[in-house]
């Protein structure tokens, strides 16, 4: 019997010659990741340890983004203790201020995973990386602890469901309808501890940006990761950018699925979640009237320049609703950069939108756009729970860049044909 893309790699990176789902394993990582919450912990636990220094200094990022900029003295020691870490080890992948970003916006951006890849991070969204062909997934502080001191973590080998995946998507729809389409219709539980393997013809109709949104939301449907075929758009994306050699991995043709579920692209139309979980999704035709008082654009999961520009096609020569505030968050320097000079910083500024620096800060409800009590917020990021954003009483519906911006314009949840 042949594997599937995660067994195959889990396989290689555990010097086995095949696996099979339940199966645990040791296996060697090509990169090990912590933000400003879970790497202080990690780091305060690999001192304990006793090793002279990390098991590799190429292949361990810091990203503190949660809570960057500073946004008070507890924050600050955090940011603190990953800087003093990464001096003392020499880290190579360290991203502060000035060259920071939302760290699964960097990692692709910067060349630092690859197809082939085995990835964790103690953040349960590493999963995003999944759109080069990598196997990457969250696992906790102390796990990267000792990850950090050997190189080495043990896993349990998921089954797989397969996504065939058919058709093209229609105008305006994107990868985030996607995703929130397949959780709407499987549910949070909906492929719990399991492989999400995207592939079939419909797969070269979706852009790296929409498959990175897609596996970034993996971890929504209760997914242990989520993993996309290789093809020509991965290539080109991953070409004089990934740093180090790659590995082409696909699914053998006699793979073992615990589930194959067909999709067709042309179907989906732009979806909208409804508190307090990514599986109450609606079509835009069925939300009725919501009000919202505050939309957010940006995150790891839609902080892309081409996010960026969906938004501005929108919003260009238009003005937010004045009972809506509009925080847009690009998800690297890089990106803020190419929307400054295509002219989108602009655009937003005089639509009467604000343009965060890069952070995750609104997202999980941590700083620069949190919630008060009754206030309903309209977001492109990838959790809705209850106080996800704020107060325990405010909600948070989930949604595309081009229903957020067209939203922000009527002061309600729409579609963008309600205002272009």
């Amino acid at each position: 019997m042949g594997m599937t893309m995660t067994e195959k790699i889990l396989a290689a990176h555990a010097g086995l010659p095949s696996v099979k789902p339940g199966q645990l394993i040791k296996a060697k990582v090509d990169i090990v990741l912590g933000n400003d919450i879970t790497a202080p912990v990690a780091i305060k636990e690999f001192n304990k340890i006793g090793v002279a220094t990390v098991f590799h200094k190429d292949k361990i990022a810091l990203v503190p983004d949660h809570f960057t900029p500073n946004k008070d003295i507890k924050s600050a020691e955090q940011a603190l203790t990953m800087r003093q870490f990464a001096k003392t080890h020499q880290i190579s992948h360290y991203y502060e201020i000035g060259r920071m970003g939302v760290e699964h916006v960097i990692l692709p951006e910067q060349g630092v995973v690859g197809p082939g890849d085995v990835i964790i991070g103690a953040d349960s969204h590493t999963c995003t990386y999944g759109a080069l062909g990598a196997f990457s997934t969250g696992v906790g502080s102390t796990d990267m602890a000792a990850a950090m001191a050997i190189g080495e973590t043990w896993f349990k080998v998921p089954e797989t469901i397969r996504f065939e995946l058919t058709g093209e998507l229609q105008p305006l729809v994107s990868g985030k309808d996607v995703i929130l389409y397949i959780i709407g219709m499987i549910g949070v539980d909906g492929a719990l501890y399991q492989s999400m393997e995207y592939g079939g013809p419909g797969l070269a109709n979706l852009t790296i940006d929409d498959r990175l949104v897609m596996s970034n939301m993996a971890i929504e449907a209760g997914a242990k990761n989520g993993i996309f075929e290789v093809d020509d758009v991965t290539i080109q994306y991953v070409e004089g950018r990934t740093e180090r050699p790659y590995t082409v991995v696909g699914p053998d043709k006699d793979a073992n699925y615990c589930k194959t579920i067909h999709i067709d692209l042309s179907t989906i139309t732009l979806q909208v979640a409804f508190p307090h979980l990514p599986e109450n999704t609606r079509s835009i035709e069925d939300v009725g009237i919501v009000p919202i008082d505050q939309v957010v654009i940006g995150s790891c999961t839609n902080g892309r320049i081409s996010d960026f520009a969906a938004s501005a096609e929108i919003l260009k020569g238009r003005k937010v609703n004045p009972n809506v505030r509009v925080i847009m968050m690009p998800g690297s320097q890089a990106v803020y950069l190419e929307a400054m000079q295509k002219g989108y910083l602009e655009i937003f500024i005089n639509a009467g939108a604000i343009v965060s620096t890069p952070t995750c800060g609104p997202c999980l409800g941590g700083h620069m756009g949190i919630l008060a009590k009754g206030e309903r917020a309209l977001a492109t990021t990838n959790r809705n729970f209850v106080g996800r954003m704020g107060h325990p009483e405010s909600e948070v519906y989930l949604c595309s860049p081009v229903v957020a911006a067209a939203s922000a314009i009527l002061g309600r949840i729409a579609g963008p044909k309600e205002v272009i």
